[in-house]
């Protein structure tokens, strides 16, 4: 009996040792922060370099930055949580909340100006290229895009002007050029390009850097199209970061630049420097008009192939995001 007793408290013991909550994982000493490449890495780091060391001190933190070289890369690290948080633009940013695990939770505003900016072509001056040309669709100009997933370089031109048109670039353009914001410019600027896609916020930043060769290309380009406005850009980090350190990393990111003293002037020197004002407060609906934007271009290609069956399913993702937006914005 003595014996059948003490073998029952054992297994009762390692029942209860079994039932018992896993330990909390610490939370991490280092944040990740990915930054939207949209120019080159080392300009990067150079404009990103004092907001990321202001971090550090204000989470108490290391925080490293990641360059991906495309907007795939910033999502797969995402996704195999080799960065934490970061800045997107919103195509990109929304692929991160579908496939990585992402969750806005703030987004930028113009330093100077009111909130959003546009998709544009540029050509260089004196060129003679017009939009009229570009639309010609005769294969015989070389032509700039951005990344598959920038909004401004490649979902706005395709939603806007190429889909409602039914053009597609790689059959219009003797070859289609896929680079970023940066060195689309730089490109057309100089000649070796005709034409790319780009937007107003790179520009802006182009006649920031204030450089002979930053004033010589800004001097030679022309806009021949812009888009409707394109939301700011979302902040996002990963929705299964430690809630001590999403709630540090808040303090730090909505206090930031704000107020009229000395340290809030000087912090707002370093936030125009990335080309943003003082962040506000997002969730994931701040994504609806990119989704709008995707859903529009499916709808105006399904009615270009007079395909029935993808008509009905991108006229109801439109009416599921306006009633999204309605219940976000009553």
């Amino acid at each position: 009996m003595i014996t059948r007793r003490l073998a029952l408290a054992v297994a009762l013991a390692a029942l209860a040792g079994c039932s018992k909550p896993a330990p909390k994982t610490a939370a991490p000493q280092t944040l990740t922060f990915s930054i939207v490449s949209t120019e080159g890495a080392q300009t990067q780091l150079q404009e990103w370099g004092p907001f990321l060391k202001d971090m550090e001190a204000a989470t108490g933190m290391k925080v490293k930055p990641f360059f991906g070289s495309n907007y795939s890369a910033l999502i797969e690290a995402l996704r195999f949580k080799q960065a934490d948080l970061g800045w997107f633009t919103n195509q990109s940013g929304l692929e991160a909340v579908r496939r990585a695990g992402g969750e806005v939770f703030a987004r930028t505003t113009h330093p100077t100006g009111p909130d959003g900016y546009q998709g544009v072509i540029i050509v260089r001056k004196g060129s003679g290229i017009t939009l009229d040309r570009i639309l010609k669709c005769d294969r015989t100009l070389d032509f700039g895009m951005g990344d598959a997933k920038s909004t401004s370089g490649t979902l706005a031109p395709m939603t806007y002007l190429f889909g409602p048109r039914g053009l597609d670039p790689a059959t219009c353009f003797k070859t289609v050029r896929s680079a970023n914001a940066e060195a689309n410019l730089y490109a057309v600027g100089s000649g070796v390009l005709p034409a790319a896609t780009n937007n107003t916020r790179s520009i802006d930043r182009l006649g920031a850097i204030d450089t002979p060769l930053a004033r010589k290309t800004l001097a030679s380009l022309e806009v021949i199209w812009r888009s409707p406005t394109i939301p700011e850009d979302p902040m996002i980090w990963r929705a299964d970061l430690d809630p001590a350190t999403k709630a540090k990393v808040a303090k730090f990111i909505f206090s930031y630049g704000v107020g009229d003293t000395p340290e809030a002037k000087r912090q707002r020197a370093i936030l125009e420097r990335i080309q943003t004002g003082p962040f506000k407060h997002a969730d994931n609906s701040h994504l609806l008009p990119v989704r709008e934007m995707e859903a529009t271009g499916q709808l105006v290609a399904a009615k270009g192939k007079h395909d029935a069956a993808a008509i009905a399913k991108a006229q109801a993702a439109l009416t599921q995001i306006k009633t999204e937006a309605a219940a976000a914005h009553p």
